[in-house]
């Protein structure tokens, strides 16, 4: 057998990775349960179809080990910024004993369920049928539940929040199809159940999904009292001046630090690829919510709020390098900076920056001077630290 996930956290202490937390191997021993109940679980793509778990367990009663028993509960993990979710998630993640698992940004995924929802709405009823559905069905919900069963069995969701409607009027019936299809959902959250999509428009609709979240998944809070995430923030700086070899390398000594990688590594970080309506945004590199952008890359190329905001909901940490001095010719790599600091300052994202001049010479004249006004008091207040205790995800009024 190979590592299990206990073992694997025992080792990253010894190996001085990770420190000891007993609310981290508390929770540890959940996922570790998981592992084991996963073992021999048949992929959801080798079932006939995708068939429903109900069908699915008449049929093969005699091909798995788990008999009639019904599939493994999910797990639900909640708690405070930086306790260290995402970190025993993808450590789970990673050594789970399945060939189609997936692990993705809860944002990231439900724009893709609404590209697919959209896309079957749009087909024939022969091209219905050729995608494994019936020519007749309206309802895209069940074949793209079908669709998603087929691609993983093990669905792991980083961040999980519901502040739209279009998302809440979605996700009950398409957990209940996934999950009738046996596949087997693991979710982080800064929220306890009962606390998602709070004051959401009809969210009385929404109420029985909570429910089925309580009953159907194992709710797991990790809520100690180490703050990880700013503990690697304390003593580092925030705003770096002017764009030199030094700044440079500080910000590297920053990332490094922030995703517990060694500088050694720096030739093995990976990239990573974000969906924007249907689009791919590269991101240089990125590890643990740890982005690295340069200013031209974000500013000077043809990006808007979408793409923003779709980095601010994917990483709880952005280091844009190489930032200039702005002027009257560069109004629009202006307009867009104004754009990107607010997505990332009303979701709490932390930003790390090389620039040529401190925030309030940025951009000192041109069109769109008054608004850059707010941006630079909010570069400032980002430095904070309060902003830096700030919660990623939690949206400003």
């Amino acid at each position: 057998m190979s590592e299990t996930p206990k073992a694997a956290y025992r080792r990253l202490i010894e190996e001085g990775e990770v420190r000891p937390d007993a609310d981290q191997a508390r929770v540890i021993d959940h996922f570790e349960r998981l592992y084991h109940e996963l073992s021999g679980y048949p992929e959801v793509a080798d079932r006939s179809g995708g068939l429903s778990i109900k069908s699915w367990r008449l049929s093969n009663l005699f091909r798995w080990s788990g008999g009639d028993k019904t599939p493994p509960k999910g797990l639900y993990l909640y708690g405070g910024v930086g306790r260290g979710k995402s970190m025993l998630m993808d450590l789970f993640f990673e050594l789970a004993p399945l060939k189609y698992k997936k692990r993705v940004h809860f944002h990231e995924f439900m724009l893709d369920v609404h590209a697919r929802l959209k896309e079957w709405r749009g087909l024939s009823g022969k091209e219905r049928a050729a995608k494994g559905g019936r020519a007749s069905e309206d309802d895209p919900i069940p074949p793209v539940a079908r669709q998603i069963a087929r691609e993983a069995t093990l669905l792991c969701f980083d961040e999980m929040q519901v502040t739209d409607i279009a998302d809440a009027m979605v996700l009950g019936r398409l957990y209940k199809e996934m999950l009738e299809r046996g596949v087997v959902i693991v979710a982080t959250s800064n929220r306890v159940p009962d606390d998602l999509y709070k004051g959401g428009l009809n969210r009385q609709l929404f109420l029985p999904f909570i429910e089925k979240i309580k009953a159907e998944f194992e709710v797991v809070p990790l809520d100690g009292p180490t703050d990880y995430r700013y503990d690697r923030l304390k003593g580092v700086d925030t705003y770096y001046t002017p764009i030199n070899e030094e700044t440079t390398a500080r910000l590297s000594e920053a990332f490094f630090r922030l995703t517990d990688r060694n500088v050694e590594d720096r030739d093995k970080v990976p990239s990573d690829e974000l969906t924007v309506q249907g689009r791919k945004l590269f991101v240089p590199k990125a590890a643990r919510g740890v982005a690295v952008f340069s200013f031209k890359r974000l500013c000077a190329n043809a990006l808007g709020a979408a793409d923003y905001l779709a980095i601010a909901r994917a990483y709880h940490t952005v280091i844009l390098v190489a930032i200039p001095q702005l002027g009257a010719e560069k109004r629009n790599e202006a307009k867009r900076f104004v754009t990107l600091i607010d997505a990332l300052y009303e979701h709490g994202v932390k930003l790390l920056c090389a620039a040529a001049v401190a925030p309030d010479k940025l951009y000192e004249a041109g069109d769109g001077h008054f608004e850059f006004d707010r941006t630079v008091s909010r570069l400032m207040e980002m430095q904070s630290e309060d902003y830096l205790h700030r919660g990623h995800g939690k949206v400003v009024d």
